[in-house]
Formats: structure tokens, sequence, C-alpha cells
């Protein structure tokens, strides 16, 4: 019994409508196998070609090759059109909307150190200093020899000095820079010399790592009431007119007379820095004559005086990573 003749129209109806109501990429892979499958409808027409009679045969054949193509083709075009529809859902989905206020970004801020260094070499700049600079691993000889400590002098003991291999050390205060400043040079002259120094310290008000500014002046007629003189007026520029100053004798080894000045704060003294007159010593050491010449020095602390500044109980906290801490400041 000859077989019957395949409904290629039913199949091309049925596909073309199954093809256009897919409505998802598994939808559309559903429907493909369905007629170009292995086991689909228009897969079993080709494999029954065989069964028609040879004048019937090829005509089909060819219909249904045809056919197929066209299948492809719908399967194609739907699933570009499916690609397309899903992709505008998406930018859809993520579309900025334009008449939004924009977000606003985060921004820096000076480091309050940074920014009181900044006020000070300012203040000093004005008053015709140079800024100059120096090392932090410094020499035995610039940290400590050149500047009259004797070889038996206690901050030259590890308890108070960082030493590195080599015989060098991390310079203990900002003082060396005088001595590369100065030699080789005919006064008169003014500089200051902001930067980190080291020592082993500790405290709410004291850390291993700290920064200082140094200045000094040398010219033939300078004074101690001239030292005063501009270290009251560089207190009353950072700290206002009206905070409690004294100054206090002290003791250095590169200066003579010598003495410290602090600022009151917190219901306590605290100590700014160390100042005083050249040692007549130090003058020689870099080929300045002491008996022409004189000058004034200072070196004062530049974390306290942010701290008191920006109100900060403890120095650490000028240098602690947390976020929070830093936004605050």
């Amino acid at each position: 019994m000859p077989a019957e003749t395949p409904d290629l129209g039913a199949i091309e109806r049925a596909a073309l409508g199954e093809v256009a109501a897919a409505d998802t990429p598994q939808s559309l892979r559903e429907t493909r196998a369905r007629f170009l499958g292995r086991r689909g409808s228009l897969s079993g027409v080709l494999r029954s070609l065989g069964e028609l009679p040879a004048e019937r045969r090829s005509a089909i054949g060819s219909a249904a090759n045809a056919l197929k193509q066209r299948i492809e083709a719908w399967v194609g075009e739907r699933q570009a059109e499916l690609e397309r529809d899903l992709q505008s859902a998406e930018l859809a989905k993520h579309r900025l909307d334009v008449t939004l206020p924009g977000a606003s970004l985060r921004r820096g801020a000076l480091h309050p150190v940074t920014f009181v260094e900044r006020d000070m070499v300012e203040f000093f700049q004005g008053l015709g200093f140079s800024v100059v600079e120096g090392p932090e691993v410094e020499s035995d000889y610039n940290n400590f020899e050149a500047l009259n400590f004797p070889p038996d002098h206690p901050a030259r003991d590890m308890h108070d000095t960082f030493f590195v291999e080599g015989g060098a050390v991390l310079r203990t205060h900002t003082s060396p820079v005088q001595i590369r400043a100065m030699r080789d040079r005919e006064p008169p002259f003014r500089f200051i010399a902001p930067g980190r120094v080291f020592r082993t310290d500790h405290g709410s008000t004291k850390s291993p790592l700290f920064h200082q500014i140094e200045g000094f002046l040398v010219d033939e007629e300078v004074t101690f009431a001239d030292l005063k003189g501009v270290l009251y007026a560089f207190a009353h520029h950072l700290m206002g007119s009206d905070v409690p100053l004294r100054f206090r004798a002290s003791f250095f080894p590169f200066t003579e007379p010598s003495a410290e000045m602090d600022f009151w704060w917190n219901d306590q003294w605290l100590e700014w820095g160390g100042c005083g007159m050249i040692h007549p010593r130090v003058l020689e050491n870099v080929g300045v004559d002491p008996a022409r010449y004189r000058g004034f020095a200072f070196g004062m602390g530049i974390d306290r005086t942010a701290m008191r500044r920006y109100g900060i109980p403890n120095i650490h906290a000028l240098f602690d990573s947390d976020v929070r801490i830093r936004e605050q400041l």
C-alpha cells in the first residue's frame, strides 16, 4: 500500500504559529525540536521519503527541504527578536534617570599635620625665612657631634635613638638640617626645616615618629629677645592671641642659653619645643665665625600644635588608620 502524501502545508502553518508564539529562548528551542529535532514532524517526513513512489519522492523531498530552511530562518529571526527584547528589558531595568540629582563624590582633605605644617611654613616665609630639607637617615656626626653632643651624652643611648647599620641613625631632631644648611654659607641667613623625626618615645602626647619644624637665624646682631619675639608671634598666629605661654630654662648641647616653650592646654602645661642661642662651637663646626655672628634656633612640635588646634587628646589618633577617625579630623 503506497504511503500517504505528507501534509507539508499543515506542518508549515503549525511551525509558523508556534515559532511566533515562543516567548522565551527555551520555548523557542522546544518548538524547533518539535519540527526539526530527531523526532520532529518534518524530520519524520524526510525519513519517510523512501516509502513514497519514485515519481513523488523528488518533489516532496525538495518541498520538505525548502520548508526546513524556512523554519530555520523563522527560528533565527525569532531568536534575534527575543534577544533584543531581553536586552531592552535589561537596559530598562538599569536605566539611569538623568533628571535625578547626581551622587556627590567623597572628597579628600589635607591631613591635620599637613595643614598645620603648611600654615607654619607660610608664617615664616612671610618673615623672610627660606625652607630647607635634609635626610631622615643621618650620620652620627650631623645628628650629634656637629651639634656639640659629647660622646657620653644620654641622647646617644638606645632608649632615645634608632640606630641603623653603618653607624647612621634615624634623625632624632631636625637640627642636623642646621649643620647641612649653614655649612659653606656666609651669614646672614634664616631658614626653617619642617620634617619627620624619630625617637623611642611612647605616650598620649608622644610617638616614635613625630614632626618638628626647625628654625634658625644667624646674623651680626641677634639676641635672645629676637628669639622670644619670633616664637611669641608664631604661637599667637597658630593658637590665638589669648593662649597662655611660658619659657623655662633648659639645657641643649647645641644652644646656650637654652629654653623650652610650653603652652597651656587641657588644664596643664604641654611642652611645645626647645630653643636657644646657637652654641658658638656649633657655629665653628660649620665654618661661621662666632666672634662676629650670633644666631638663635628652635624646634617646635607640629603634631602637638595639631592636637591643640583640633582638640585631639591622644597623638596616636592623628595617625590611626581608622577612616572614621580621619573623617572627624
